[in-house]
């Protein structure tokens, strides 16, 4: 059933849409499937958004005619479709009328990709209005509080050295707990990876007390706070909560510098909005695992990248996963320093939409996958600044010297770039630097040909 003249409006002026300020927009690369017409397959799909179905039925009336989703700009040539979305529509919390998540996906990204006109399609950027800002939560807690935490300035703190602990599961709670003492030695941050729990192997409650006394040795021995992000991801809210609870009390006077991690997108934002809520006080870690079964650049449907880390700030997320821009062994490239702009900016304009966030506090770009000292320079360069959180597990526990070494060796390489440096000629009077190289090879070899003549390193 084609229903293009109910929704669809393609005499809707964009500009006019966001200046009004009543609607949720949504950009989308979409495809019917052979045999079906682009407008008609659009139609259906915002159809299938909102209020309805494949068959005409009675209980429609005036007023749901006026929430209908709207396709109001198509481009067959290009796959671009757009879609205006109704604030009616989505749903609001019985208990203070805010918007989630949760409402929005449900809609955006419901049922619709799954239809037997549509070939696919892939949400890649929408657009929120100011009305709608003001109902999501918002990050409680930002980069400048761990910059507090850490003696920083609070306003461009600077670069954060961070770990995971290695291997990411596998160590009982006396290797882990000594790991985290070693990389404490040198760097600020150290991340659970997200697999690390509450395995029989090394349970919750052994391992964090331990975990805590390393802290509380470490920051004794070097006279500076050190940070930890705990991972409470967990199926049951409550027992998410009990993790969270047994974490703070064990900490005590040190809670100020605990994260809470939680994997947010197997989690869900169910997940991400109990930590919000019930734990204002502590920076909210959003670990993205799996999230590229859908926001790969390969994969033809779901949302992208760009896409999740909005929604994360939203949610409320104090840090997000952002990739290595290319840098690093995750898929990217250097373009996609968008989804750290978005998230950390007051306003941006994206793959479709300039968004305005109207000071709402920042989400910080967290840098994790396979780099090291070596890679940090061309990647602040690419970026532009250093004020991320960057978590190298095998940068720091892969140097030759020491995990603690490692961690130098990074925040030497920040010093590098910021400095304009030439990354070997910095090597020479930055011992931990250099030692990267030998300690990389590889990474070495492909970054700053000719290094060990320069070092006066010999061939292996």
């Amino acid at each position: 059933m084609d229903q293009s003249d109910r929704y669809a409006a393609l005499d809707l002026d964009e500009a006019t849409l966001m200046r009004e300020g009543r609607h949720i927009l949504a950009a989308y690369k979409m495809r019917p499937k052979p045999g079906h017409a682009y407008l008609a397959a659009a139609a259906h799909f915002a159809a299938e958004s909102s209020t309805g179905t494949n068959v005409a039925v009675s209980t429609t009336d005036d007023f749901t005619r006026g929430v209908d989703a709207l396709v109001y700009h198509i481009d067959a040539a290009s796959d671009e479709l757009r879609i205006a979305y109704p604030l009616e529509l989505f749903d609001r919390n019985i208990t203070d009328g805010r918007m989630m998540i949760v409402s929005f996906l449900t809609l955006a990204m419901g049922n619709n990709q799954g239809m037997g006109d549509i070939e696919h399609a892939k949400l890649y950027d929408f657009w929120v209005p100011d009305r709608a800002l003001q109902l999501f939560d918002g990050p409680a807690k930002d980069i400048s509080d761990l910059w507090r935490v850490l003696g920083r300035d609070v306003r461009d703190g600077g670069y954060i050295a961070g770990t995971i602990i290695k291997p990411k599961l596998g160590l009982r709670p006396e290797p882990f707990a000594k790991a985290a003492y070693e990389f404490w030695l040198g760097g600020d941050f150290i991340k659970n990876d997200e697999p690390q729990g509450n395995q029989v192997f090394a349970p919750l409650k052994r391992t964090i007390p331990l975990v805590r006394d390393a802290m509380r040795r470490a920051m004794d021995e070097t006279g500076q706070a050190k940070l930890f992000s705990a991972n409470i991801t967990a199926d049951d809210h409550y027992e998410m909560c009990a993790r969270a609870d047994f974490i703070l009390e064990t900490f005590g006077a040190d809670a100020d510098k605990v994260a809470f991690l939680v994997d947010g997108f197997v989690g869900g934002p169910g997940m991400v909005t109990t930590a919000r809520r019930q734990y204002p006080g502590q920076y909210l870690h959003y670990h993205r695992a799996g999230h590229g079964m859908v926001t790969s650049p390969s994969a033809k449907r779901g949302y992208t990248a760009y896409v999740l880390a909005k929604m994360a700030r939203l949610q409320g997320a104090s840090g997000i996963h952002v990739g290595t821009m290319g840098y690093g062994k995750m898929e990217g490239a250097q373009d996609d320093r968008a989804i750290a702009y978005i998230i950390e900016r007051d306003e941006y304009q994206g793959p479709a939409y300039h968004q305005r966030w109207l000071g709402m506090r920042p989400t910080t770009p967290i840098i994790s996958g396979g780099m090291n000292a070596l890679r940090l320079p061309g990647f602040f360069a690419n970026l532009g600044h250093g004020n991320v959180i960057n978590t190298a597990g095998g940068g720091s526990y892969g140097h030759l010297d020491s995990p603690a070494a490692g961690a130098t060796s990074l925040r030497q390489a920040y010093e590098c770039w910021k400095a304009g440096a030439d990354p070997v000629e910095w090597a020479r009077t930055h011992r931990e630097f250099a030692r990267a190289f030998e300690s990389f090879p590889g990474d070495a070899d492909a970054l700053y040909p000719g290094w060990r003549a320069r070092l006066g390193v010999a061939a292996p």
